[in-house]
């Protein structure tokens, strides 16, 4: 289903580039307000805070109906991000070859929000076969309680080495996250995150493009989401 534009004040490929600029380069509200100002758009800062909150899930969605399947050896990890003042926490899973599974900001590092987190993404990508964590006790525990909820057999592997792809993975995102400063409240943190780890995913090339489409950049896949 494409994704509707209707009752927007301004066209469709001003909002997706102002949406993507935000979401897929260190920058504030106020920079993309700057930059489209400078292109002869007049706009607040505000209203490109609401595209992205707007659109970021669609769009995300979207790309998960594109997705290319993704390995059954997963590694979940947890990173910080700063909300209202206060450290929060995505949780994150990459396969063995660095393609991102799925994420879940909760404001909990517990077992409850991994068990939540597993649980999502293994509605999206299937029951993996192994799970490689960093030792943390919480994940190991909700991954034992998922195995006995659903009788399973997700094997865990707690290997540090093995667990540094998805460390290093997380870079990507903050990368992005670091000049926004915080968001000022968890509703507003989500949808920004989720457009970030669309972008890195797209960056990924873990979008299915059509035959001879192979050479699309990562802003023209990116536009295609919305057709």
């Amino acid at each position: 289903m494409a994704i509707s534009f209707k009752g927007a004040h301004f066209p469709q490929d001003i909002i997706l580039m102002g949406v993507r600029w935000y979401l897929a380069y260190p920058m504030t509200y106020r920079n993309v307000d700057e930059l489209l100002e400078e292109r002869g758009v007049p706009i607040d800062h505000a209203t490109i805070q609401r595209w992205v909150v707007k659109y970021s899930p669609q769009l995300e969605e979207a790309f998960h109906r594109r997705k290319r399947p993704v390995w059954v050896s997963w590694r979940m990890d947890e990173t910080y991000i700063k909300v209202k003042g206060h450290w929060y926490y995505l949780y994150r899973a990459v396969d063995k070859t660095g393609q991102t599974i799925d994420f879940l900001l909760t404001e909990q590092r517990d077992e409850e929000a991994a068990l939540r987190f597993l649980k999502k993404a293994i509605r999206r990508h299937s029951v993996p076969e192994k799970i490689t964590i960093d030792g943390s006790a919480a994940n190991e525990a909700a991954i034992k309680r998922y195995n006995e909820e659903h009788g399973t057999a997700i094997a865990i592997r707690k290997v540090k080495y093995l667990n540094n792809i998805v460390e290093q993975d997380h870079r990507g995102v903050k990368r992005v996250t670091q000049p926004m400063l915080g968001f000022k409240a968890f509703g507003a943190a989500q949808e920004p995150c989720v457009g970030i780890e669309l972008m890195q995913m797209i960056g990924k090339k873990q979008m299915v493009v059509e035959a001879g489409e192979e050479g699309r950049t990562a802003a023209e896949q990116f536009y295609s989401l919305a057709a």
